[in-house]
Order: structure tokens, then C-alpha cells, then sequence
């Protein structure tokens, strides 16, 4: 599963509210400034975002802005084609974000406890978040006229969650009689050269076994429209009452998926010329066994579904070592504090470091998730207060490093609420925390010398 929530901010769709201008942007030359609005452009109401970059997507257009006072300016503007004005709006959307209407059997949020920030409850299926933000979309809250404006638009690339191609099943699965339609709708996309990364949240004798076969040669008959799938297993928290009972991947149930998945990638191989389907992370993880070799994952086309990101993780870190050629010392001492599902392979990361950086000390904490229960072992769901709990013994540290995915996006703040400053005040020492990128997690420990 995707070791994170996505949170929208609740904002007014009635205004196109510029919230900033890129530097030396066209929209700065010709002042436009935060706080005006964006009535129109070539005289079209901008309804949504991708109104807004399908209008402007000319070598010619006419815009016309509300200032403060309520003046409206009208720019005449000759740029090229694909450039952009530079403005960003308040909401990315321009206009209030389509609700999930499913009911599916594994859905994370409904098994969230009561009392979380509102916007954690929000359940998200919208094609636009699918083009601007990677979000994954079932299609289901598609009418006609909004498949044709993605035809149009060329709304591209959209990420499609699947689960399963079987209509009576997938109906079943995702509760909600317009499931059926999918493979349909994929088809139109793939006439009309869309292109399409899909998702498959696995679920042990639902859709796995022959139905995942099934699924993955219908995705495959539209390839390369299709570029690539996942297989994710489904996540469960402590909280899952009164739901389809589903019983989480082990470590036997990993291994027998694996290899599936190893027979269809070499099938595809010969097919197509790609392996096509990907197995996330996670079911290496709990089967115990090592992660592809880098090559095998073509570029890494799943990275944000956890598909190799432990892989291309630990390349990153060797080539960052590599580049140090010069003897390192920092004589500090360290927590790395992670999910309990990556803290083995992070040990070994650690390791790599350590042997390189004289007189460097990392302690590696897994954090057992409390919060939503011991079945969620990803980093990216452990909270402030399992943090808090877990760590609050350790003594005499010169700091402790997070993956910034235990964080909201762009925010210093956890799942529940605690902040950065919170666990450093409690904890009585520096948080650090670091990007899922091997360059910058070397560099922690070569910036932090003294």
C-alpha cells in the first residue's frame, strides 16, 4: 500500500484567487501580482485547471484579471506555445475536488479511527489530481462528458486504479454498479493515445490468483497506452470494524505472489518487450527476500506506489558514497527511526554509511505502529506519538532523522496532529528529516560535520 494520506485543503471555488507568480515569469513582466483573479482567458470561464492549461496552451492568448480595487486588466500575450504564464492559484484545482463515491472493500480511510483533522476522511477521485498530482482514480465518477474532455484535453498521463478487470467482481470490490464499465473507458483512453499507469491493490482471495492473470492480460492487450502496473497489497488497521473481513499478505502469501509475478513478467518480456507488471516493495519485504536488481525495474515507472523505492534508494546511496573521495569524519551519533517494514533494509543502508563516514554512529528504531495498529508497517503512517513513545528513552543523541513521508505534504505537521517542534521540545533533541532521495540522506551526515 501507499505509505500515506493525501489532505485537500477546503477552499472557495467561486474565485480564481492567484496565490503566487514564478519569478521572471511572463505573468511578474506584465504585473500580476498575488491576490488578483483570473476571470477569463480568450474570453472562456475557467472552470477547472485543466481549462486553464488547455486555454493557455497557444502562441496567442488574451487574459483578463481582476485587480484589488476591481479593475479588470486585459493582457494581450504572445509567448510560445507550451509556455506557461507562471501563475498559482490558491486551490491547484480552480474549483472543489470530485468525492469518491465507492464503498470498496479494502478503502484506508474508512478504517481511520474517529477524532483525526477532517480533511484525512476526504476520499479523493478525481482526474484532474490523477494528471497534476499522480493521485489514482477508479473512473468511476466519469459521466460521458468528462471522459470525452479528457479525449479532448488529452488529459495525460492519468494513473487508474484497477484492482480487477472482472465486472462482477470489481462491482463487488469497489461496491458501486458504474465499476463494470472499466475496461471500456481504458480502451476509449487507449484510442485516443492516453497514456495510463494502473494500480492494483491486492487482496488475498479476492482478486489475486487467476483473477490477477485475467486482469493483468486484459491491461496488457493495450499496452503501450498502458505503460506499466503495480501490485499493492492491501493495507489493514486496527480500526477495520464492521468491514469485509480481509486477512493481510504473509510471508507464504508473498512469496507464492512473487513468483506469479516473475512468470508473468518473463511472459511479458517476450510479448511486449517490457516486464509491464511490478510488485511493490512491500511483499519483499514481508516474505524476507531481496528487492529486484535495479535494471529490472525499467526506470522505476511505479516509484510513487513504493514500486523499487528501496532499490533505487540504495543506488542512490552507493553512487553518493562513491563521490566522496576525501577522508569524512563525523564523530556524532544518530536515530534513525523508520517503519518497522523497511528498518532491516535501512540497517544495512546504514551500514554503507557508517563504513564510510569514520566515527559515525546510526541506531536504527524500527516504530512499531501503535496508532493504527501492528499491521501497518510502512514509514510513512507512523505518527508523533508513536515517535513520541518509542524514542522517548534513548539519551545522549545528536539527533534524530525521519523520512519527511511521515510528515504532510509540504507541512511540518504528523497524522495526529503532533508538529516537528512538538517532538523536539518532548524529546529534547533535533529532528532531521530526510528525503526519499539516497543523495540527501548521505549528505545529513557530511553537512553535519563539525
Amino acid at each position: 500500500m501507499k505509505g500515506n494520506i493525501m489532505e485537500l485543503k477546503t477552499i472557495d471555488k467561486g474565485k480564481n484567487i492567484i496565490e503566487n507568480v514564478k519569478k521572471n515569469s511572463i505573468a511578474e513582466e506584465l504585473g500580476i501580482v498575488p491576490g488578483d483573479v483570473l476571470v477569463s482567458i480568450n474570453d472562456c470561464e475557467v472552470k477547472d485547471i485543466i481549462d486553464y492549461k488547455f486555454l493557455i496552451s497557444d502562441d496567442y492568448v488574451v487574459v483578463s484579471i481582476e485587480k484589488e480595487n476591481g479593475d479588470i486588466w486585459e493582457f494581450e500575450i504572445e509567448k510560445e506555445y507550451d509556455e506557461d504564464l507562471g501563475i498559482f492559484f490558491t486551490n491547484p484545482l480552480i474549483d472543489k475536488a470530485k468525492s469518491c463515491r465507492n464503498k470498496c472493500m479494502f478503502c484506508f480511510i474508512d478504517q481511520l479511527p474517529k477524532g483525526m483533522r477532517k480533511t484525512l476522511y476526504f476520499k479523493d477521485d478525481d482526474s484532474r489530481l490523477s494528471f497534476l498530482q499522480g493521485n489514482f482514480i477508479t473512473l468511476t465518477n466519469l459521466n460521458d462528458e468528462d471522459i470525452e474532455r479528457i479525449v479532448k484535453y488529452r488529459i495525460s498521463p492519468i494513473n487508474i486504479s484497477v484492482h480487477t478487470t472482472n465486472p462482477e467482481l470489481r462491482i463487488k470490490m469497489l461496491n458501486n454498479k458504474n465499476a463494470g464499465k472499466l475496461f471500456g473507458i481504458l480502451k476509449k483512453f487507449s484510442e485516443a493515445k492516453i497514456e495510463m499507469n494502473c494500480q492494483i491493490v491486492l487482496v488475498p482471495g479476492v482478486n489475486d490468483g487467476s483473477e490477477l492473470d485475467r486482469t493483468l492480460e486484459d491491461l496488457s492487450s493495450l499496452y503501450p497506452s498502458i505503460n506499466s502496473v503495480a501490485v499493492v497489497p492491501v493495507g489493514i488497521t486496527k480500526y477495520r470494524e464492521g468491514l469485509h473481513h480481509i486477512e493481510p499478505f504473509d510471508s507464504q502469501g508473498s512469496l507464492k505472489l512473487i513468483k506469479q509475478l516473475k512468470e508473468k513478467q518473463n511472459h511479458f518480456i517476450s510479448k511486449l518487450g517490457t516486464r509491464f507488471v511490478f510488485p511493490s516493495d512491500e511483499f519483499f519485504c514481508v516474505a524476507g527476500i531481496e528487492v529486484p536488481i535495479y535494471d529490472q525495474y525499467e526506470g522505476f515507472p511505479q516509484i510513487e506506489n513504493g514500486v523499487g523505492l528501496m532499490r533505487l534508494f540504495f543506488y542512490e546511496v552507493d553512487q553518493a558514497l562513491k563521490k566522496i573521495k576525501v577522508d569524512v569524519s563525523n564523530n556524532k551519533k544518530y536515530i534513525l527511526a523508520t517503519g518497522t517494514l523497511a528498518a532491516n533494509y535501512m540497517e544495512n543502508i546504514c551500514k554503507m554509511v557508517m563504513d564510510k563516514i569514520k566515527g559515525l554512529n546510526i541506531v536504527v528504531v524500527p516504530i512499531k505502529n501503535n496508532f493504527f495498529g501492528d499491521t501497518i508497517t510502512v514509514s510513512g503512517l507512523v505518527t508523533g506519538g508513536d515517535l513520541i513513545d518509542q524514542l522517548k528513552d534513548y539519551k545522549e543523541f545528536d539527533g534524530i532523522i525521519i523520512p519527511e513521508s511521515m510528515l504532510r505534504s509540504g507541512e511540518d505537521v504528523f497524522l495526529d496532529d503532533y508538529t516537528l517542534s512538538d517532538i523536539e521540545k518532548i524529546l529534547d533533541t533535533r529532528i532531521i528529516t530526510s528525503k526519499v532521495s539516497g543523495s540527501h540522506f548521505v549528505n545529513i551526515f557530511k553537512k553535519d560535520v563539525k
